[in-house]
């Protein structure tokens, strides 16, 4: 830390970077394919009876938040949720908004077997990564539930 929230938001979403091109190029050199490291995308309508039963506001693992139920967001993060480049502004204010003790709503998420897809909060959970957490508060719903 430098003492200099914005120089310290710049530095930590280029680690996360940093992290997302290693874990490509690693990719690369075992020959994986190139969607083994892509954020899986559910659709909701295939979600319909499987989500399980504890709705509300939960506090929940960051690990078991393991996929999106938005598509146009999947490209924005990996599966670690280490973020693209294009999402360096918005993902810096969430840095420095955490960092002054702002309070961030809750995630949205659903149940899926044992993890979670999220629904709002893809930004949030990548800089909760980033800064070490290890749990974050979510609205569990269910995948009938398009207000969550």
């Amino acid at each position: 830390m430098t003492g200099s929230p914005p120089v310290d938001a710049e530095r930590a979403f280029t680690r996360m970077r940093r992290s997302r091109r290693r874990a490509a190029l690693k990719r690369f050199v075992r020959r994986e394919p190139a969607t083994h490291g892509q954020l899986p995308v559910y659709d909701e309508r295939r979600l319909q009876g499987r989500a399980r039963l504890r709705l509300g506001l939960h506090e929940i693992p960051l690990d078991a938040i393991r996929s999106t139920l938005e598509p146009n967001k999947a490209p924005l993060f990996d599966r670690d949720f280490r973020p693209a480049p294009i999402a360096r502004n918005r993902w810096q204010q969430l840095w420095l908004a955490e960092h002054r003790g702002a309070v961030l709503p809750p995630i949205s998420v659903v149940a899926v077997g044992d993890a979670y897809a999220i629904r709002d909060g893809h930004h949030r959970v990548s800089v909760a990564r980033a800064r070490g957490a290890v749990m974050i508060d979510a609205v569990v719903g269910s995948a009938t539930d398009p207000g969550t």
